[in-house]
Formats: structure tokens, C-alpha cells, sequence
């Protein structure tokens, strides 16, 4: 079942309960009801939350299980509930840790800029405190895995191994406006995003995603887009790159396609690309199931 189809029986069965005029409130908001919903899962699923102190304030994550550990950090503009619907599978026989980057869900900054250096220091701080001596699989989606990758290269003994899903160190070339101002641009930004034969997105979703544009953490992230410099990587780096990198990447992506992907693939020694059918930029939402099946692949 599709991630919307799941929000639109949710809001549905949250109005049932709560009454039409209480419902009309959720309808709202249904992008919020839906996180706050995927975050108390992770904790029903076992994960705990943590807070640990990083110069930008305290970060959050989601830690839980035994085992090998394996690191999933989620793009900008999400939150660590992102994975919700596969980090059960993944908790099998394996330590989660799944943060909070800086200035999304509950890590600091709550408001103001957040740059670069604070979503890697935030995300440093928590590997230090939670790997204890271990190497990780680090997985990441979009910003996620080029923070990832940044990671690695700084901290090549935390990462045995970088998943990249829909995203990298290098500089894009999308022109997908990810902050619209009118409903038709959300709905294009969704068009871009995801696969053509996904469910259409509620007009209410497309309302929230609007009206929370100017200050979301997306916002916020891009506007210290002038310091990022300093934090890509191009194909030279890429090609000295030491540690492994599977590319994992839903291929109706049209903000992160797969002429991105063929220019990690042709630079970083040894990788390779699993591609997934049938979804697009954030794969585990649109397409958990045939995410798993990718991902297991890249483990």
C-alpha cells in the first residue's frame, strides 16, 4: 500500500473518531499527523529516543536492537519517522540508529538557518556517542546520503560501508522547485518525485506542503545554500574514495535521476547501482516493499 493511501485512511479514520469538526483540524494538517503517527511507531517497534548535546544544541535519534549497526539518515525537509515503514525488517538481528539531522524533527536548531556544517556535526556528535568502537553500514536518502558519504571520508573507521539512495556528494543540476507557492506547484513537485503510477496526492497535503513552505526545515536548509561549497564533492574526489558505495535508486525520480546516479557510478571505484522500478525519490515511503528487497541486496 502506498505511504499516501496509508495518510488518507489514517485522516480518515482519525475524523471517524474524533468527529466531523475535530476532523475538519486534521485534515489540515495531515503531513503532521502523519509524522507524529511514523515517529510513535518507531518507539512501538522498540527504538528508543535519545538526545545528545552537538554544538548546534541537542540532536535526536532513534536507537534500538543487537547487532551489526546500520545507520539510516533521511533527506531534508523528513525526519527519522521516515523509516518507519521498513525499519521493523531492518531491526532484525541489527542495531538501528536513526537520527534526527539538525533542524528537523526534534534535533536543534527549532528555527533560524541551518547549514551544512551543523547537519554533519549534529550527525558526528551522534555517532559518537552511539557506536562505541563499531563500524556501521551508513544508509542515506538524498541530503542523507551525502552526508553519508561526507562521513565517511572524515571518519573512514565508523563507516564499513555507504548505501546511497536518490542522492550524493555531488552538484545537482535539478531544476524541481521543492519550496512551492500555489497547490500546481506542489503538485509538480509530487509529479517530479515520484512515480506516474502512484496514487494522486490530496489536495490537503498539497495545501499544508504550501502553506509550510517559507519557514519548513527544507527552507531553512536551502537558505545557506552559499556555504555548501565546501561540502560537495566532484568526480576527482570521488574517484579517491575508500570506502565501498552501493547506489540504491528508484528510477522515476526526476529531481535526483538516473543520469546522477551514472555519474557516481562512473567515478567511485567498485560501486554499483541497484535500481528500483515503480517509485522515485524517497523509495522506503512510496515502495517499501520493493525498497527491502533493494536494500537487502546493498547489505
Amino acid at each position: 500500500m502506498n505511504t499516501l493511501t496509508i495518510l488518507i485512511a489514517a485522516v480518515a479514520a482519525t475524523v471517524c473518531a474524533v468527529g466531523v469538526a475535530a476532523g475538519r483540524k486534521v485534515m489540515k494538517d495531515p503531513l503532521k499527523l502523519y509524522n507524529r503517527a511514523a515517529r510513535r511507531s518507531l518507539v512501538s517497534k522498540g527504538l528508543r529516543q535519545i538526545q545528545v548535546a552537538s554544538p548546534s544544541g541537542p540532536q535526536s535519534a532513534f536507537v534500538g536492537g543487537e547487532g551489526p549497526v546500520l545507520v539510516l539518515l533521511h533527506g531534508a525537509g523528513d525526519q527519522a519517522g521516515t523509516w518507519s515503514r521498513v525499519a521493523p525488517e531492518l531491526l532484525e538481528g541489527r542495531t538501528l540508529i536513526l537520527p534526527d539531522l539538525a533542524g528537523h524533527g526534534d534535533s536543534a536548531p527549532a528555527e533560524g538557518p541551518i547549514d551544512t556544517s551543523a547537519v554533519y556535526h549534529g550527525l558526528e556528535a551522534i555517532l559518537a556517542s552511539e557506536l562505541k568502537g563499531r563500524k556501521a553500514v551508513v544508509a542515506g536518502n538524498s541530503l542523507g546520503a551525502w552526508m553519508a558519504m561526507v562521513l565517511a571520508d572524515r571518519h573512514p573507521d565508523w563507516v564499513e560501508r555507504v548505501i546511497a539512495i536518490n542522492g550524493g556528494p555531488l552538484i545537482g543540476t535539478s531544476s524541481v522547485r521543492l519550496l512551492p507557492r500555489t497547490r500546481e506547484e506542489a503538485r509538480e513537485a509530487f509529479a517530479a518525485l515520484r512515480d506516474p503510477g502512484s496514487p494522486a496526492v490530496p489536495d490537503a497535503v498539497l495545501d499544508e506542503m504550501v502553506r509550510d513552505a517559507p519557514t519548513s526545515p527544507l527552507a531553512r536548509f536551502a537558505s545557506t545554500a552559499a556555504t555548501m561549497l565546501p561540502w560537495v564533492m566532484d568526480e576527482a574526489k570521488l574517484r579517491t574514495f575508500q570506502t565501498p558505495v552501493t547506489l540504491v535508486w528508484g528510477v522515476s525520480d526526476r529531481m535526483m535521476d538516473l543520469a546522477y546516479a551514472d555519474r557516481m557510478l562512473q567515478a567511485l571505484p567498485g560501486a554499483r547501482l541497484i535500481r528500483i522500478e515503480g517509485c522515485g525519490h524517497v523509495p522506503h515511503q512510496e515502495s517499501p516493499a520493493r525498497f527491502l528487497e533493494a536494500f537487502r541486496q546493498a547489505l
